[in-house]
């Protein structure tokens, strides 16, 4: 073979040799790009799923607008507390609740009788914080709208009557049927005396709707399972599985007699 010959097999060699690098470059710079791709992908999937999760459970009127007004009476840290029963009662019973809530309805059926008689016999003072947990899960403004008519039955002095009445009619947690102030204006008429120009005007205007997000916000910092959350003197006994009326009203008898 000529010395020609073998230079020109040489450089085809050579040449083919460096198209194989390239190539192998390429192939490199296309799998990184790929991978890279991927992980963006499972960056940005997480980012979102972290944002949804961030926002399970607040309502989108959470951050509402103007004066925080809590309602006449209004108790507690921030005046976050709709007191019922005797300041001078010996129990305290802590409620957070939402009147969308199926679960806050059930409790209320059950545990209400009893309530009712410790609070009206002085033994017990019950302190309702109103939450907007299910506007958020299901979306609407519902819970918001019948916390805010709660709290101006609360002006009125009549706040246990239209709070039993609010979870006597309480729509399916689906039906955001609370959203509408004339919904919640005639479940007042249910009421004596409730329905007036002076709570219509409360209910239409949303006054107390800062002072139900602002409770919402406590709820969330206060780290809570859920609603209802039910707190005896600041123990959670929604959580007891052997928690009864029979067993509350006894717990408070034992209290006073202390």
């Amino acid at each position: 073979m000529s010395e020609k010959n073998r230079e020109g097999k040489r450089t085809a060699r050579e040449k083919l040799a460096v198209e194989r690098e390239k190539h192998r470059s390429a192939e490199k710079r296309r799998r990184a790009l790929i991978v890279g791709g991927a992980v963006v992908a499972v960056l940005g999937l997480a980012a979102v799923i972290g944002v949804v999760a961030a926002n399970a459970g607040k309502d989108d009127d959470s951050e509402a607008s103007g004066p925080v007004v809590a309602p006449s009476g209004a108790q507690g840290k921030d005046g976050l507390a709709i007191p019922v029963g005797r300041d001078s009662a010996k129990s305290t019973l802590t409620v957070w609740e939402d009147f969308r809530c199926p679960a806050c309805k059930s409790f209320e059926t059950a545990y209400r009788p009893v309530i009712h008689e410790l609070t009206n016999a002085g033994r017990l003072k019950v302190e309702y914080h109103l939450v907007t947990l299910i506007d958020g899960n299901m979306r609407g403004s519902g819970s918001r709208n019948a916390a805010n008519a709660a709290a101006c039955s609360q002006d009125a002095g009549k706040f246990p009557e239209y709070h039993d009445v609010l979870f006597d009619n309480q729509p399916p947690e689906v039906d955001d049927a609370y959203a509408r102030n004339d919904k919640l204006i005639e479940l007042a008429g249910k009421v004596d005396g409730l329905d007036t120009p002076a709570f219509r005007k409360c209910v239409e205007d949303g006054t107390h709707n800062s002072w139900v997000a602002k409770s919402h916000q406590a709820f969330n910092k206060g780290g809570f399972p859920g609603t209802p959350t039910v707190l005896f003197d600041g123990k959670n006994i929604y959580q007891d599985r052997t928690m009864t009326p029979a067993k509350l009203k006894q717990m408070v008898q034992e209290r006073n007699k202390a």
